[in-house]
């Protein structure tokens, strides 16, 4: 029964260990996936449609762009963005150019209250020049 004993030879031990290499490798690659599609995820869930008038020149060119979507969040050139760090931002945008302007879009099924609060917080912050985005209606 010499055959039944257990070999002391290292070359036939179990391997009692687990290679997390491979599992980390698939880690990162859903990872890089997330980051990669987490932007075009976000742009859909914060589509803003905007009121149509007859007068809108279809014209918009600005440094800021300020987005207000039908929940109220707002949204510095298609970031989200809270009141202080709007602020921050308009003030920042006038101090690298004094002629800096504001476009805003807002839904329009948010609350007028909401863009109010916008429009206030770009003037406190020194902006004089904005405007307000529309679609021209195709009647």
């Amino acid at each position: 029964m010499a055959g039944m004993e257990p070999s002391s030879n290292d070359d036939q031990a179990l391997m009692a260990s687990i290679n997390v290499t491979p599992f980390v490798d698939v880690v990162l690659v859903l990872l890089v996936i997330f980051m990669v599609t987490a932007p075009i995820i976000a742009k859909d869930l914060m589509n803003v449609k905007l009121p149509k008038t007859e007068s809108g020149d279809g014209k918009g060119m600005s440094t800021l762009g300020v987005s207000v979507n039908r929940q109220g969040q707002v949204l510095l050139n298609g970031t989200p963005i809270t009141e202080d760090g709007l602020r921050d931002e308009v003030r920042k945008a006038l101090l690298n150019d004094k002629d800096s302007q504001a476009i805003i879009a807002a839904d329009i099924e948010t609350q007028y209250g909401n863009v109010v609060r916008v429009i206030d917080i770009i003037k406190s912050a020194g902006l004089s020049k904005f405007a307000i985005q529309v679609e021209r209606d195709a009647r």
